[in-house]
Formats: structure tokens, sequence, C-alpha cells
């Protein structure tokens, strides 16, 4: 598998970026962790070093958090530093999958185990215009690494092309739902995130069904395009992507859905990040979900409601 990759497991269909073992429907999250081979922990132990006078002098307040399986090096921590375990993490999942609420649809692990996720389907669905089908998922991100948090996200993906974009869930503008490696694990805190999820998706949709009503301008659609894929050249040429992203307009699956509407065209660009830009479907996903890419897709989402708000 490629090298950002490591392990991953999917049931059902097969996923937008096309990687990883396909399982049976229905696991429960501790049947997921299994398959997907994320079935070990993390373990903080001190750090050493040798010096010319002495050999294993301890470096007081850093330890070196490792994977019990096979010694994997993954950070470096302090001593409050709390590992959360893959296991805890899908742990969250299990009385939502149990009651129905939700199902286990992929796993993974990136970088060698410094990020595991876990992707659940909520079995809700929406429409924007006709056919065009969103369906809702909740993405729980668990990094093993210093300086990066624990989070959960919703997960939009458009059926007809796999275009997905993802949003932080907050209660208001200064409450994420994420948590410090520093903090105590609060699972009934991260609860509120299903109503969370909802939320975000039904504010998601009435930005979609809004932008499905406002027509662009062939001028105002290449000037969006040129700001979300910028040349960053010396010459004033449009960029690769934003010129690729004009054909992807009228091209790309669901074209037929609000044809030369914002809608469209917000849709040309979650296209281009998820299905062609960069080097593989591993490079891809990475940025999709964790780099460059999400937020590329979130400015094209806040631009497209300007353009189309001045329509």
């Amino acid at each position: 598998m490629a090298h950002n990759v490591e392990t991953m497991a999917y049931a059902g269909e097969v996923p937008w970026h096309g990687l990883g073992k396909r399982v049976l429907p229905d696991l429960t999250p501790g049947q997921m962790l299994i398959e997907a081979g994320l079935d070990w922990q993390v373990v903080k132990t001190p750090i050493y070093y040798d010096s010319d006078v002495q050999d294993g002098i301890e470096i007081n307040g850093s330890y070196a958090l490792i994977r019990s399986t096979d010694g994997q090096y993954l950070t470096t921590v302090g001593p409050n530093w709390r590992p959360l375990q893959n296991h805890q993490a899908f742990d969250f999942f299990y009385d939502f999958v149990m009651q129905g609420d939700m199902e286990m649809h992929t796993a993974g692990s990136l970088q060698n185990g410094k990020i595991v996720w876990a992707l659940a389907k909520i079995k809700e669905s929406f429409t924007i215009v006709g056919d065009d089908e969103i369906e809702q998922f909740m993405l729980f991100v668990n990094p093993h690494q210093r300086g990066k948090a624990i989070e959960v996200r919703s997960t939009n993906v458009r059926v007809v092309c796999n275009n997905t974009l993802d949003f932080s869930l907050q209660s208001d503008s200064s409450r994420r739902i994420s948590v410090n490696h520093n903090s105590a694990w609060d699972e009934d805190y991260v609860r509120e995130m299903l109503g969370l999820a909802h939320k975000a998706s039904s504010e998601y949709a009435e930005k979609a069904r809004f932008l499905a009503t406002k027509n662009y301008q062939n001028v105002t659609l290449a000037e969006f395009l040129d700001q979300i894929f910028p040349n960053t050249g010396k010459s004033d040429d449009r960029s690769k992507n934003a010129n690729r992203a004009l054909e992807v307009v009228h091209q790309q699956p669901g074209a037929q859905y609000a044809e030369g509407t914002w809608w469209q065209a917000f849709n040309a660009v979650t296209y281009m990040t998820d299905h062609e830009m960069g080097r593989n479907a591993d490079s891809r996903l990475t940025s999709a979900w964790f780099g460059q890419n999400r937020t590329r897709k979130a400015k094209a989402l806040d631009m497209a409601l300007e353009y189309a708000e001045a329509a």
C-alpha cells in the first residue's frame, strides 16, 4: 500500500480513493478495528542517551511514544501527554452502531500509525436537486502525534461523484469538538456530536440548495477558480488546475444537476481535489482529510456562497 496509508479497511462499495481491503458490512466498531489492522496500543517510554562519561542517562520530562506491537516510534511527548488508545476511539461509535444510528464504513492508519481514523455512516441522507443525494458521515481522528488534537468531524459525501467536504463540529464559535492530549478524555462531552453532526449537515444542505439556485457568469466562474487554484509561478497565465477545473465544471459526474449554478462550480473544486490533484489516491486522501485540500474545499464553499449572494 502507498506510503501515507499504512493499513485500511472498508465496508460496502469501494470508497472514492479506491484504497484498502474490503470487509463484511455491519461490523461492530471492535471488529472494524481488527480488520483495519488497528488492534494495537501506544506506550509512553522514557528516553535515554549515552555520553562519554555515562551510558543510559534519562532525559527528564520527555518520553517516546511507541507502538506496542513492533516498537514503531511515533512522536516525543511530555509527562502530561495522555494517549487515547485506538480501542477507546472506536468505543465512541459503539452505542451509535448498536442502536442503528450509524454503521462502520472505513478505518485505517496513516504515516506509520501517527494518525488513526474511523469513519461511520450516519443512516440519513438528503438531496439537493432531483436525485443529487448527499450522504452523511462522522469522522473520528485519533492522532498519536505531539501537537495534534483528537477531533471528530461531520463529513458529507455527494453520491453521484463521491466528492467530500468535512466540517469541524462546533456548538459555538469558541467550542470546537476536539480534545487536547493533555486533557482527560471526556466521552460525555464528545457525545454531543451526533446532534451537532445533524446540525452541520442541515446547514450544509441549506447552503448547497442556495448555491443550486444561483447562476454564475463565465467571467465570475473564471475569477472564482483562479482564486481557488492560483498560479504560483511568475507568469500571469491561469494555473493548470484552474484550467482543468473550467473543463471539469461541465464534465464531472453530476454536472447535469443544477447546471450553470454555483453548486456545479463548487463541485468542480471538490471533484478536482478528491479525484485529480495529487500524485496518487493515497496523497489525495491525506490532503482531502488532513492537508491543504481540506482547507481549499472549505474556502471554495465560502467563496461560492459570496459569489452566489452577489449574483
